[in-house]
C-alpha cells in the first residue's frame, strides 16, 4: 500500500483546487499526485465540510462563467 500524504499536504492540495484558477488535471500534476487522487480528497473534503454536490457558491459560480467566455474568446 502506498505511503500516505501528510494531512497538511492534503489541505494545501485542496484548497488550490477549490480556487478553480487551474484545472483539476494540472493541479494533480503540479503537486506530483494523480487525478483520481484529488477528486477523492475532493468529494472527502467536501462530505467533511459539509458541501453538497452539485451546489457551488457564488463565487465559484463566477469563475465557471469567466472560464467559458475565455473558452469562447479563444475561439
Amino acid at each position: 500500500m502506498p505511503k500516505a500524504f501528510p494531512e497538511e499536504f492534503r489541505r494545501d492540495v485542496i484548497a488550490v483546487a477549490r480556487k478553480g484558477e487551474a484545472p483539476l488535471r494540472q493541479i494533480a500534476k503540479d503537486f506530483g499526485i494523480s487525478e483520481g487522487c484529488l477528486h477523492r480528497w475532493l468529494k472527502i473534503a467536501d462530505r467533511d465540510d459539509g458541501i453538497e454536490r452539485g451546489t457551488t457558491p457564488a463565487g465559484l459560480d463566477e469563475s465557471a462563467e469567466l472560464r467559458e467566455a475565455r473558452k469562447r474568446i479563444k475561439l
